[in-house]
């Protein structure tokens, strides 16, 4: 159906975001439309402030409104551990647990040499920096258990190792509630590897 050039061009914009399709992008276009003015006025203003106020961490490349980032800038946090993770989300998502203390690193992607990124572009150049001019003694890697994580994890481990930093990954295995009849091998195998004592 053709629409109007105004709402074509916001469903368009809205298609551009990452999981929205043509009719979820539809929906929200409509529903933005028949939003009081002062509230779309407000998304605007908010949409527009993010964009502008937000930049990274030059320490560490979380997502921050100021430079350095609150996480480095607390002298309360573990400086001898630094988590590596793909993205700002991840941070969000151990600092929601409350019992990791320790210093991050963000790499903004993960090494794919099927889509051919490589190390020089993820953050990592920044993170040897850092290690040079730390007291960082384990390095704990937490990306994704995909073929991409893998190869960012053995390379992180592979250019660290030599330097004498204890290099750790996440444990993987069976989640909680999970049944073990659907789970799949490499997720066993994983569970039988990172099994903990009782």
């Amino acid at each position: 159906m053709l629409y109007p050039t105004p709402i074509a061009k916001l469903i368009e914009s809205y298609s551009k975001l990452p999981g929205i399709g043509v009719k979820t992008a539809t929906r929200l276009a409509f529903y933005t439309i028949g939003m009081e003015d002062e509230v779309v006025n407000e998304f605007a203003k908010n949409l527009l402030a993010a964009k502008r106020e937000l930049s990274y961490c030059s320490i560490c490349g979380n997502l921050t409104d100021q430079d350095p980032c609150a996480i480095c800038q607390d002298d309360t946090r573990d400086k001898f551990t630094i988590l590596i993770v793909e993205d700002s989300r991840d941070v969000s998502a151990m600092e929601n647990i409350q019992e990791y203390h320790g210093l991050y690193h963000v790499l903004h992607g993960l090494i794919s040499p099927m889509n051919g990124i490589g190390p020089d572009d993820i953050n990592l150049k920044s993170l040897l920096t850092r290690l040079m001019d730390s007291e960082v003694s384990e390095v704990i890697v937490a990306t994704n258990a995909t073929a991409d994580g893998e190869a960012t994890s053995m390379y992180i481990s592979r250019v660290l190792k030599p330097a004498g930093i204890k290099v750790t990954r996440l444990a993987r295995g069976l989640a909680v509630g999970a049944d073990i009849e659907y789970a799949d091998e490499l997720t066993l195998l994983r569970a039988i590897e990172n099994r903990t004592e009782l």
